[in-house]
């Protein structure tokens, strides 16, 4: 009898994740540094099907990168700022320059497409007033296609986390 052919799953199609593998996911979300050593003790086993787990979990995409998160302020980047973006044209080829200029540009932290009045959500972070003025008009307020920019400025953080999985 012949396997009925195998449908590939759409790059950002979810992958399914068992208790062990939501248990890893959140030892690493809370330390990246985390040894296996230590991951097998915590989820109760050995160290091969752990370091296989992650691999698998990393080859999926479910694990993008380990990175380190700073503190913002004790890095010259005290200032954060949340701009929302309306591009006066709406094409793919416009809204691609767009894309491809601001991830040039090291201020901008992350950027969303969002729906709405704006276009775009960007987070800025810069050392003080003078610098995000700077940035605003030297450089995003440079760009052509852009419609319209307000800008918010970020007084105090009450929740800021990166983990998914609790």
């Amino acid at each position: 009898m012949e396997k009925p052919p195998q449908t590939e799953k759409p790059a950002n199609a979810p992958v399914d994740l068992d208790e062990k593998d939501r248990a890893i996911l959140r030892l690493l979300q809370d330390n990246a540094k985390i040894t296996v050593r230590e991951i097998a003790a915590q989820v109760h086993l050995s160290t091969t099907p752990v370091h296989e787990r992650i691999r698998r979990l990393e080859d999926t995409g479910v694990i993008r990168q380990y990175a380190t998160l700073l503190d913002h302020s004790k890095v010259k980047k005290g200032l954060l700022a949340i701009c929302y973006v309306s591009l006066k044209e709406h094409n793919k080829k416009s809204g691609a320059r767009f894309i491809k200029s601001i991830q040039q540009m090291p201020e901008i932290m992350e950027c969303y497409i969002i729906s709405g009045e704006f276009d775009f959500l960007l987070k800025v972070a810069v050392e003080n007033m003078d610098a995000y003025y700077d940035f605003h008009v030297n450089q995003l307020g440079q760009m052509e296609n852009i419609g319209h920019v307000q800008s918010t400025f970020v007084m105090g953080v009450v929740k800021q986390t990166h983990q998914l999985i609790s």
